[in-house]
């Protein structure tokens, strides 16, 4: 079965609230037209009926008297309606509209002797009054519609632009934007009422502070406890060196060093989340980096280099860059390890078991690896915050035979001479 396509549009607020204004202002315009063309045409009818009736009754006197018949009366005159005709010769009156000449008439009709007696009334200035308020009810109620649906929408409209703009402000609070604020103006005066949408965007807006200030108590925690770590970590790796050779001090200067590596990262990552990084923007030649970093590393790393190119950035943090996913993927995955340069984009890629699930959804989260892992879960988090820096992009998937890729994509340098 196939699914109807259904356009976006009609998923907005402001179009629900148009067509329910919509639905509702016919449903009120066909009732209280109904109602007015019944009322006013039982009325004109009655006032119809009631003068064929005594002109009836005028005809019947003249026709007893054997006076001459009122215009437009007779016995079994031509036009009358079969139906009406055969009421008066059951010994009934009744009335009936009929067209008489092209024209509409109101038909009298009762007993005479046997026979049918009968007046015809005009009834065209009635029908055409009837057919003027109809007309008047549709057209006033057309309008009435589409007044009622633009003060309608514009106020809805009001709305809902206040309800996007909260969610516009959401979206960039989710994207790390903590000074964004609704900030709407019902919010701002205690004494002013506040509708839904002000509490809504007032709340927003006190989240969005709570979360703010708590965030930078946190990064200013971490920045301090590192910074407080490193003077004794100091004194403590010189102390380390000191030791005399065997396993115990190679065991302490290990786990010193490690312990060093890891303030580090919690220093570099703090200058991260408070935007206080600045790069140095050069141009370099992609390949020799990426080489240079691969044998830099304890471990055996393949280079695969295809179109040369050069790209801004900053060396040092590029280098960082690249180093992490090496050092992240000789760590968590298996050999080979390899590094493909393909233009401006470089491709770091592991055969283990891939990228965990929690990963690839969302994003790298300090702190946080597999139970079967050793690590921190510092080093793709620092190489994501460093390509951010330099404007790169990174992104991280399972590579389709197995193991665990990694893209970085950089801005490449054209030269006008090239183009």
């Amino acid at each position: 079965m196939r699914a109807r396509l259904v356009p976006s549009w009609t998923a907005s607020l402001t179009w629900k609230a148009a067509t329910f204004i919509l639905v509702m202002c016919v449903v009120l315009a066909t009732l209280l037209g109904t109602l007015v063309h019944a009322s006013v045409t039982h009325q004109t009818v009655g006032q119809v009926r009631d003068k064929a009736l005594t002109r009836l009754s005028e005809t019947v006197d003249a026709y007893e008297a054997g006076e001459p018949l009122p215009w437009r009366s007779g016995i079994d005159p031509p036009g009358l309606p079969p139906s009406l005709r055969a009421l008066a010769l059951k010994g009934q009156r009744g009335t009936m509209v009929a067209d008489r000449g092209g024209r509409p008439v109101m038909w009298a009709a009762g007993p005479a002797d046997g026979k049918v007696i009968a007046t015809a009334v005009d009834y065209s200035q009635s029908a055409k009054t009837i057919t003027g308020l109809d007309q008047s009810i549709l057209a006033s109620s057309v309008l009435a519609i589409g007044a009622t649906l633009l003060i309608g929408a514009f106020a809805v409209t009001r709305v809902t632009r206040r309800l996007r703009k909260a969610a516009l402000v959401a979206g960039r609070i989710s994207a790390g934007d903590l000074d964004a604020r609704v900030n709407d103006p019902r919010t701002k005066g205690p004494r002013r009422r506040q509708d839904e949408v002000a509490t809504l965007s007032g709340a927003l807006d006190t989240m969005a502070s709570s979360l703010q200030r708590k965030l930078e108590n946190e990064q200013r925690f971490t920045a301090d406890v590192a910074h407080e770590l490193r003077t004794p970590l100091t004194g403590l790796h010189a102390a380390a060196e000191l030791l005399p050779p065997g396993r115990p001090s190679e065991l302490v200067q290990d786990r010193v060093r490690a312990l060093r590596s890891l303030t580090e990262d919690l220093l570099e990552i703090s200058r991260l989340d408070a935007g206080s990084e600045t790069v140095d923007l050069a141009f370099h030649l992609l390949p020799p980096i990426a080489e240079r970093v691969a044998r830099a590393g304890a471990a055996e790393t393949e280079v695969r280099v295809g179109r040369a190119t050069r790209v801004e950035s900053d060396r040092r943090r590029l280098e960082r860059v690249i180093g992490n996913l090496v050092g992240n993927a000789h760590q968590h995955g298996r050999a080979p390890v390899v590094v493909s340069v393909d233009g401006p984009v470089v491709t770091v890629r592991d055969h283990g078991d891939g990228y965990p699930e929690y990963l690839l959804a969302h994003g790298p989260q300090r702190f946080r690896t597999s139970a079967e892992t050793k690590g921190h879960g510092l080093g793709l988090t620092i190489a994501a915050g460093q390509a951010a820096v330099i404007g790169a992009e990174l992104v991280f998937r399972n590579a389709e035979g197995g193991g665990a890729e990694a893209r970085l994509t950089l801005p490449e340098y054209v030269s006008f001479d090239d183009a």
